[in-house]
């Protein structure tokens, strides 16, 4: 994997054409992104190798023909890829990331998010990558925000526990690695159900019935083009200045409730939004949720780190591939 590389390419000449190989022309910074079949794996492999990066994504159950098939949990395949392809840098970016999947398959869920993270760490630190480890803001309770990097969590959920679990596990087996804490997540879905975000599309498209939507838990949709963004700003940063590591915060800076969410997104395609009602009760089914667990980026932010989409210029890039109706869709995009 390491160095030039050859590739086919078909050349035309009159009468003919042949299949010729050729030196392909390969970026020499190299990044390994796990989950890169994942909604934000995908968004941080595209970035880099938009970047002039040589890009390799790991998946699993959809990891071909685009991707290694890589099962985190087996140690020597994760030994052999790494040793293979020498990375610069690695993207975590694999979890099981829903909280209430977490809390019934508990013992599963640690050995993703925990064991196969210190796993990880550790091969990195064994040739040298700059590892980063994708975490959550959910490792705080919520109870006092906004939250910067050294403020002690306190998470509510088993998801926020293995995920704090994993950040241990990774600055115990590689001191040069950095984690990096993200909220809740939007973008390029595949599916709606893809996104917390984004699944409540249908709910604002179909009027006709009256949608209950939570106006409790305060939350920052973010970008997942602005976190990948994120990524390569800091493995580029770290190329230069070794002393970048450890913990740090990205987040969008819009604070809505899944309501406000679901109101911005009726707005965005000019969709009535009376059929959304407002649930001000805090939860009383699934994982326990933080009430309002936002992000201090200042540290980033000062390292001149950063990107920012407007969330309504990014849920209309997102959501227009769903719109139901067609006629709208032709009138506004073409």
């Amino acid at each position: 994997m390491v160095g030039r590389e050859k590739e086919l390419k078909i050349r035309f000449v009159p009468g003919q054409c042949e299949l010729v190989e050729e030196d392909a022309n390969i970026p020499n910074r190299r990044v390994l992104i796990t989950g890169a079949t994942g909604l934000l794996g995908r968004a941080v492999y595209k970035e880099f190798n938009e970047n002039d990066w040589h890009s390799v994504g790991c998946g699993y159950s959809r990891a071909r023909p685009k991707f290694e098939r890589v099962n985190l949990l087996d140690s020597v395949g994760v030994h052999n890829i790494i040793q293979d392809f020498q990375p610069h840098v690695i993207v975590h970016c694999a979890a099981e990331r829903r909280p209430d999947v977490v809390e019934t398959q508990a013992d599963a869920v640690s050995q993703l998010n925990v064991t196969a993270s210190g796993n990880l760490a550790k091969e990195a630190a064994g040739v040298g990558a700059f590892l980063i480890y994708i975490s959550t803001d959910y490792v705080f309770d919520g109870t006092n925000p906004p939250y910067k990097e050294s403020d002690a969590p306190n998470p509510l959920n088993l998801y926020g526990k293995t995920k704090l679990e994993g950040e241990k596990a990774v600055l115990e087996n590689n001191e040069g690695a950095a984690v990096l804490r993200i909220p809740i997540l939007y973008g390029e879905v595949e599916k709606l159900e893809e996104s917390a975000v984004t699944v409540m599309f249908d709910k604002v498209q179909f009027s006709n019935k009256s949608a209950n939507m939570d106006h409790w838990q305060q939350r920052f949709p973010t970008n997942i083009k602005d976190v990948a963004s994120v990524c390569r700003q800091l493995s580029e940063k770290r190329m230069l200045d070794p002393s970048i590591k450890g913990t740090f915060h990205w987040s969008g800076n819009e604070q809505m409730t899944k309501y406000e969410m679901a109101c911005a997104i009726a707005d965005a395609f000019n969709l009535p939004s009376s059929h959304l009602r407002p649930i001000t009760d805090s939860p009383v089914v699934g994982a326990l949720r933080p009430r309002n667990a936002q992000l201090d980026c200042s540290k980033l932010e000062m390292l001149g780190i950063g990107q920012r989409t407007p969330f309504r210029v990014g849920i209309r890039e997102s959501l227009w591939p769903f719109l139901v109706d067609k006629k709208w869709r032709q009138t506004v995009f073409h």
